[in-house]
């Protein structure tokens, strides 16, 4: 029999929420972000995007696509409720759950545990649910696999819901351009395209084989997809690899000083979502981005868990200066853990302690 599996994707989320909570937001086109000269749009409301605004954009040129642009600094907090009330509703019809963010998720609806079999009546009776407990709309996708239910959920937006059967979801994937195909960035829609597969039907035309030569796993993948194989399981418990916080400065920094003093609120970020998850960990990475937009990571193993933030800080000065800070001006600093233990492993380490030798990933 095959597998009842649903994605649910919140529209516009964050957007929604703010539109939500103030009435004077509703019809107008928002955008969630920064509003300084470096800001980012972390969700536009469906009213912005008609002008071209997308997230991940720099809010500078949002402001230019879009004179009429309300832009709202973010409230992850109030996400964050809004999410653990969406969960709720998910809880109910089933024990397999995996969330991907805030926003968005896959079910195994196969055997639920309320409800009518058919998963069309359950993904619009959760959909039903969501809009009664938040105010908030969702879309929803089913299929028998999960890159087809993320795919049908794409189709459905805004508010709606896409059925792809077994029958259908062949031509369905033969007529998705490369870019429609969820994992493929920019860079790997053009090597595709320069490979002359534009479409779903074209990577159905090469062999495996074939694209994983020119794109290594992800082109196994896309061989597998293409051909409407998936059968990865809906992962109730999956495994974090690692936790992290990045920012973005108004302006460039430049020495030793300036990148440490940007590392402190970085660090006390980072202390408070390893606090969040219960994790602690041994390997700390230092990510600088460059004005010119070339990273180096630097990363090292410590002997022990690290999780609180002095430790946090005391790991990141220490891998700026080995070998030394970046003679060019910094744009972005982050720091990152993984080699994820619970916080409750091990003795967490008081910094000062040594730190080994860092390797420079440019």
């Amino acid at each position: 029999m095959p597998r009842k599996i649903l994605h649910v994707d919140m529209d516009a989320f964050y957007a929604s929420v703010e539109q939500r909570d103030d009435p004077a937001l509703r019809g107008r086109p928002v955008a969630v972000g920064g509003s300084g000269g470096r800001g980012v749009v972390a969700a536009a409301s469906y009213q912005a995007r008609p002008f071209g605004v997308r997230s991940a954009m720099p809010m500078v040129r949002a402001r230019r696509l879009c004179p009429d642009l309300v832009v709202v600094p973010p409230r992850f907090d109030a996400y964050k409720a809004v999410s653990d009330d969406v969960r709720a509703v998910f809880a109910r019809y089933s024990d397999l759950v995996e969330p991907l963010s805030l926003d968005e998720a896959y079910l195994d609806v196969t055997e639920p545990l309320t409800g009518p079999a058919s998963g069309t009546l359950l993904a619009q009776a959760i959909r039903a649910e969501i809009r009664e407990t938040t105010g908030l709309a969702a879309s929803a996708g089913v299929s028998f696999g999960k890159f087809l239910a993320k795919t049908a959920s794409g189709m459905a937006k805004p508010d709606g819901l896409r059925v792809i059967t077994p029958e259908e979801a062949p031509a369905v994937v033969a007529a998705l351009a490369v870019e429609d195909f969820h994992g493929v960035g920019p860079a790997t829609a053009r090597r595709l395209r320069a490979l002359g597969i534009e479409t779903g039907a074209d990577l159905r035309a090469r062999s495996e084989a074939d694209l994983r030569a020119a794109l290594g796993k992800a082109g196994g993948w896309l061989a597998r997809v293409a051909r409407c194989q998936d059968d990865r399981p809906v992962r109730p418990h999956r495994v974090r690899k690692s936790v992290g916080v990045e920012r973005t400065g108004r302006h460039d920094a430049r020495g030793g000083d300036a990148l440490a003093r940007r590392l402190g609120p970085i660090a006390e970020e980072l202390a408070r979502r390893l606090a969040r998850h219960g994790l602690a960990g041994r390997t700390v990475t230092l990510k600088l981005k460059s004005a010119a937009f070339e990273i180096t990571q630097r990363s090292a193993t410590l002997p022990g868990p690290v999780a609180a933030e002095a430790d946090l800080l005391g790991v990141g000065v220490a891998l700026l200066h080995r070998p030394a800070p970046p003679s060019s001006p910094v744009r972005l600093v982050g720091l990152t853990v993984s080699s994820l233990v619970p916080a409750t492993a091990g003795r967490q380490l008081a910094f000062p302690f040594a730190v080994p030798e860092a390797y420079s990933n440019p």
